[in-house]
C-alpha cells in the first residue's frame, strides 16, 4: 500500500507560477534583494563594496562577471573547513561535484538549503504542467538514479554530486509520493556503491512492479538508453532471478542484497510473462511500453549533447511520449518545461523569476559597440530579444553572484514576462583551429550526416566525442566514433568524407580549402570505450546518472583523450578535394 500523503494541488502549483511570472522584472528585483539582504556579510560582497546596496544598478557596478576559476580559493577554503562567512551569510553545509566532462577536472560548487528548496519548487511546478498534459494516477516510477553516498572534506563537509544531495534529502522522497512518483527502487540500489549493481537492480525492480509504472525517467536520456542496452543483454537473467525468487550472484553488495530480498519473491507467472513479451518484440521496438503497459511517458534532459541517444530512445519508447525534463546545472536551476507535449527538439524552458537572479549575455555586439571595441553588456531578464542568443549569467543563494553558466540559449519567446530558452549548446565547446569555431550543434550535425550511411548497413552511432588535433601540421579535426557492429571499409570511408563535408561553418571551409586546416580523421574505437570513459568519471566522484559525454575533448582532459587514443581499432582521413 502507498502512503497516504497529499498530493500535489496542479492547480494551486500553476496559478502561483503564473503570478511570479506576471510581473518577472518586480519579482527578479526582490528576488536579488532577498540574496543580497541573506548574503550582504559575506567576505566576498563585503570587498566589492556594495554596503549594503541590493539594487541591480549598484550590483553590478561593483560585482565583477566570474567564471568558476575566480571562485575557487573561495569555495576551497570553505572545504578546508574555514567556518567564516566568506560567499554566504549562513555557513555552507555541502559542495556539489560536476561532472567535469567539459574541462577535465570536476567543479566543487556550494549547495545550501535555499538550493534545495528551488529543486523542489522545479519539480512540483514542472510535474504540475506534465500532469495537465499527462494525467498519472496512483504508482510507482522507474528512476535510474544513483545517488552516490557524499564524502567529506578535511573541513567537514559533504561533498557528492548535486543529485546525491537531492535524493539524499527526506523532502525528495516526500515530494515524489506527493507528485504520485515515489521511485520503486530501495535506497540501498539508489545509494549502492556499484553502479552496474544498481542498474540491474533498478531494472529489476522494473519488472517486479511492472504493472504499476507509471513513467520510467533518468536525469539524462544516456542514462535511459545505457539501461535499456543492458536490458537487452541481461534480460533472461532477470527473469531468472523472478522465476526463482533468488538475486543474481552478480549483485554482490550485502546491503543491496538485504533490500532486494525483502521485494524480490518466486514469481513464475510473472517471468513468464515477462519473457514472453520480450520475445514477441522486433529487434526489441517498443520495448518500454511493452515491459510497462501502464507507462504514460518518458522523462530525462533530452536537449543538447543528450539529442544523440533521441532515435535509439524513440526506438525504445514506440509510441510512448518523451517529455524533457527541467533546465540546470550544478550551480542550480534555470527554467521549467510548461509545454511537455512538445518533442524535445522544439523544447523551451521557462525562467522562474524568484529562485535566483539572471542576465543573459549578447552572443552578437551591436554595430555600435564593434565599432567602438566595446564589450557586449549582460542586459536583464525581462529586456532580451526573441532569437537573439545569449550566455546565462547566474546569481543565486548559495554564493555565486554574476557567475557564467558557460550554456548558451535561444530566445524563443515569453510566458507572461519571463522568457523561454531554448538550450543550444556550452559555449566553450568548440573545435577551433584556425579562423574555424565549430559549435557542438555542428558537430552534432555532422555526425547525424555520416551515420545515416551507417543506417543502411543497419549499424548505429552508439556514442561519439571529437577532438583538434595542434600536433599535426597542419592542425585537424579527429572524430572518435563507437559502433553498433563491424561496417565495411567503403562505408566508413564514406562516413569519414561526410564528416569533412558536413561542417557547414565558413572558418572551417576557408581553412580546409587554403591547407591551414588538414583532412578530417574519423578513429572507430573498440565496443565498450565510452563506458570505460564513464567509468573514469565516476571513479573521480560523479555521479552515474549526471554523466555526459565530453563532446570536444581537450588537452585538458587527458585522461579521456588516453582513454580513446588507447581503444581505436580503424583510422580513415577524408579524401575530400575542397
Amino acid at each position: 500500500m502507498l502512503e497516504k500523503m497529499e498530493s500535489v494541488n496542479v492547480d494551486q502549483v500553476i496559478e502561483e507560477f503564473e503570478t511570479i511570472t506576471k510581473d518577472a522584472e518586480k519579482i527578479q528585483r526582490e528576488t536579488l534583494k532577498r540574496i543580497l539582504e541573506e548574503n550582504g556579510s559575506a567576505e566576498y560582497l563585503q570587498n566589492l563594496g556594495l554596503n549594503g546596496r541590493t539594487d541591480p544598478e549598484s550590483y553590478k557596478a561593483c560585482v565583477p562577471l566570474v567564471s568558476h576559476p575566480d571562485l575557487e580559493p573561495y569555495i576551497r577554503r570553505i572545504a578546508d573547513g574555514d567556518n567564516s562567512r566568506i560567499l554566504t551569510g549562513k555557513a555552507i553545509t555541502a559542495l556539489s561535484i560536476s561532472t567535469g566532462t567539459t574541462q577535465g577536472k570536476p567543479k566543487l560548487i556550494p549547495f545550501n538549503d535555499e538550493l534545495m528548496e528551488n529543486t523542489m519548487q522545479i519539480f512540483r511546478t514542472s510535474f504540475a504542467f506534465r500532469n495537465k498534459e499527462f494525467p498519472l494516477g496512483n504508482g510507482k516510477a522507474l528512476q535510474f538514479i544513483y545517488g552516490r553516498s557524499p564524502v567529506m572534506t578535511k573541513g567537514g563537509l559533504r561533498v557528492g554530486p548535486a543529485t546525491a544531495h537531492v535524493y539524499g534529502n527526506s523532502k525528495f522522497k516526500s515530494g515524489m509520493k506527493s507528485m504520485q512518483t515515489p521511485y520503486c527502487s530501495p535506497d540501498e540500489v539508489i545509494f549502492g556503491p556499484d553502479y552496474q549493481q544498481s542498474l540491474y537492480c533498478h531494472l529489476l525492480c522494473g519488472l517486479i512492479f511492472c504493472e504499476e509504472i507509471q513513467l520510467v525517467s533518468s536525469t539524462f536520456a544516456h542514462g535511459i538508453v545505457q539501461a535499456f542496452r543492458t536490458f537487452e543483454l541481461v534480460w533472461e537473467e532477470l527473469c531468472a532471478d523472478i522465476q526463482e525468487g533468488v538475486l543474481s550472484s552478480r549483485v554482490t553488495t550485502p546491503s543491496i542484497r538485504a533490500s532486494m530480498s525483502k521485494i524480490l519473491k518466486p514469481n513464475p507467472e510473472l517471468a513468464d510473462l515477462i519473457h514472453r513479451r520480450c520475445l514477441r518484440l522486433s529487434n526489441w521496438y517498443g520495448l518500454i511500453p511493452t515491459l510497462f503497459p501502464n507507462a504514460k511517458y518518458i522523462y530525462g534532459i533530452l536537449t543538447g549533447s543528450m539529442e544523440h541517444y533521441l532515435k535509439k530512445l524513440r526506438h525504445y519508447a514506440g509510441e510512448l511520449h518523451l517529455v524533457c525534463a527541467d533546465y540546470g546545472a550544478s550551480e542550480g536551476w534555470i527554467g521549467v518545461n510548461v509545454n511537455p507535449s512538445l518533442p524535445p527538439e522544439s523544447a523551451t524552458y521557462a525562467v522562474l523569476p524568484n529562485i535566483g537572479y539572471y542576465e543573459f549575455l549578447p552572443l552578437r555586439q551591436n554595430v555600435e559597440d564593434q565599432v567602438l571595441c566595446l564589450e557586449p553588456k549582460p542586459v536583464g531578464l525581462t529586456d532580451v530579444t526573441v532569437g537573439e542568443e545569449y550566455e546565462i549569467i547566474t546569481t543565486n543563494f548559495a554564493g555565486l553572484y554574476r557567475y557564467q553558466l558557460g550554456d548558451v540559449v535561444k530566445v524563443m519567446g515569453f510566458h507572461n514576462s519571463t522568457p523561454e530558452l531554448k538550450f543550444v549548446c556550452r559555449k566553450n565547446l568548440l573545435l577551433s583551429i584556425a579562423l574555424d569555431k565549430a559549435t557542438e550543434k555542428d558537430l552534432q550535425l555532422s555526425v547525424e550526416s555520416a551515420a545515416k550511411l551507417l543506417a543502411e548497413e543497419k549499424l548505429e552511432v552508439i556514442d561519439f566525442t571529437s577532438h583538434a588535433d595542434v600536433s599535426t601540421d597542419p592542425g585537424h579535426y579527429i572524430i572518435f566514433w563507437e559502433i553498433s557492429g563491424d561496417a565495411s571499409e567503403e562505408v566508413l570511408k564514406e562516413c569519414c568524407n561526410c564528416l569533412d563535408q558536413s561542417f557547414l561553418d565558413g572558418g572551417y571551409f576557408t581553412s580546409r580549402k587554403t591547407n591551414v586546416i588538414g583532412p578530417l580523421e574519423l578513429r572507430v574505437v573498440h565496443k565498450g570505450t565510452f563506458q570505460k570513459i564513464l567509468d573514469h568519471h565516476v571513479s573521480l566522484g560523479s555521479a552515474p546518472n549526471q554523466f555526459k559525454t565530453p563532446r570536444c575533448v581537450g588537452t585538458v582532459n587527458n585522461a579521456v583523450l588516453q582513454i580513446l587514443t588507447n581503444n581505436v581499432a580503424k583510422k580513415y582521413f577524408s579524401s575530400v578535394l575542397w
